[in-house]
């Protein structure tokens, strides 16, 4: 009778997980899918155009990465008060977080749009490459603002668990983006910025319809469309911690980046190759870490302590087999899309050992992805942030080693997976405590 009663049980909240996972997980593999595009379609221009897309888009990532408190802040936030009974409140925690998302979105677009040479100068790279990659960034930057509040506006509708509304725009946003680069790169001849601006107009008309989705259902319930410094500022303080954990994960990022552009542009463009799969990697494990921060939000602002241990438990196993399987399929296929990337034999010969390391550090960090959204739902931000911070401290090291022994790309991605390591220890020493089970909203 236990085991027919544990079974039922499993099987509930498996449906519960699943039915905000598998659509939170189309959701996320759009965007990688959406860099793997570019990837592709501006790969086949040249091996320098690709480079120069690889530096473009680490930067790009830094920031997005930076603000995307805006949609795990709000989402924790929005399901903590939603499931206390209190849809009102959620709603309007909802739209702060959509204007502080405005507001960093107008400035941060004026800043890489003036300050692009400048910031690509950064990069220890050559004057062609570092030529595309301002063009990819002045006018990617300039579509700031729609990046920030889809993130925003995804953040609302996940805290009031629909992740089918960002399923079905993600979908269009990527069918829309890979027609308008193949018409503007290949049909049009505009190069690496055709693919920029068909990004750009792809965002704009995502972010438009997720705000408008957002600012009808703060009506329906009585939210009225007006700037309230006090809710957007605590929005701002409740991100700072996220921010702080981000900008750790972008640290490591960045450095793993530079260390490969040191390693010249074959090393650099079969990089971005890998990047770009590690990122659709990434998205598609975070999909159950999606669903945890608004299951463990919800179940924790209703109270259900023993409920979010059972969660927990049941993601985490379903994390690490996901993992498994979701490594050995990019390793095992590579030879089916690796031309599709780049024509370029030698950038195509580094993937072939990297991916190895690649599949092997992907069920870690399945586990780093789930509890990362366990504890985001709870709003153990703080420890997430000073977590990260150590991580990010002892990695540093191991990739300096690399670049000073001039080591190549595989031992740069060994030195990355033992980062994941470091971090999948640090969350699950928290995970076995109860220091991050706050109830209440």
């Amino acid at each position: 009778m236990d085991l027919v009663t544990s079974r039922a049980r499993n099987r509930a909240l498996d449906r519960e997980l699943w039915a905000l996972a598998i659509p939170a997980f189309a959701t996320l593999v759009t965007e990688p899918l959406m860099v793997m595009a570019d990837a592709a379609i501006v790969g086949h221009v040249s091996t320098v155009a690709l480079a120069g897309l690889g530096i473009a888009a680490n930067v790009l990532g830094i920031v997005a990465g930076l603000c995307v408190f805006l949609a795990y802040g709000t989402t924790a936030t929005v399901a903590r008060r939603f499931g206390a009974g209190d849809r009102r409140s959620a709603m309007a925690g909802g739209m702060d977080g959509l204007c502080l998302a405005g507001l960093i979105g107008v400035v941060v677009a004026v800043v890489l749009v003036l300050g692009a040479p400048m910031i690509i100068g950064w990069y220890p790279t050559t004057s062609e490459v570092a030529a595309e990659a301002t063009t990819y960034l002045r006018i990617t930057g300039a579509a700031l603002p729609a990046l920030l509040i889809m993130l925003a506006s995804t953040g609302v509708l996940r805290g009031l668990q629909d992740t089918r509304t960002p399923l079905y725009v993600a979908i269009g946003v990527n069918l829309a983006n890979i027609a308008l680069n193949l018409l503007l790169v290949h049909g049009l001849g505009f190069g690496i910025a055709g693919a920029a601006i068909g990004t750009a107009v792809a965002q704009y008309a995502a972010a438009g319809f997720l705000c408008t989705k957002v600012i009808r259902g703060a009506r329906h319930v009585g939210v009225r469309l007006r700037f309230h410094p006090g809710g957007v500022l605590s929005a701002a303080r409740s991100g700072f911690w996220l921010m702080i954990r981000t900008a750790s994960l972008q640290v490591s990022i960045t450095t793993t980046t530079v260390v490969a552009t040191g390693l010249g542009i074959v090393a650099l463009a079969a990089h971005q190759i890998i990047n770009a799969l590690w990122m659709l990697l990434a998205m598609a494990l975070d999909a159950i870490a999606i669903a945890a921060q608004a299951i463990i939000g919800r179940h924790l602002g209703a109270g259900s302590v023993v409920l979010v241990r059972r969660f927990t438990r049941r993601m985490l196993g379903w994390g690490v087999l996901a993992g498994m399987l979701f490594g050995a399929t990019v390793l095992f296929t590579h030879e089916l899309y690796a031309g599709l990337f780049t024509p370029d034999l030698a950038v195509q010969d580094q993937l072939d050992t990297v991916l190895i390391v690649v599949a092997v550090v992907t069920p870690i960090s399945a586990t780093v992805f789930v509890l990362d959204g366990v504890l985001i739902g709870a709003g153990d931000a703080r420890y997430l942030a000073l977590a990260g911070v150590v991580a990010a401290v002892a990695y540093l090291p191991l990739a300096l080693v690399v670049q000073q022994r001039a080591a190549g790309l595989v031992w740069l991605w060994v030195a990355y997976g033992g980062y994941m390591i470091i971090r999948m220890v640090t969350l699950l020493v928290r995970s076995r405590t109860d220091a991050w089970l706050r109830t209440g909203a």
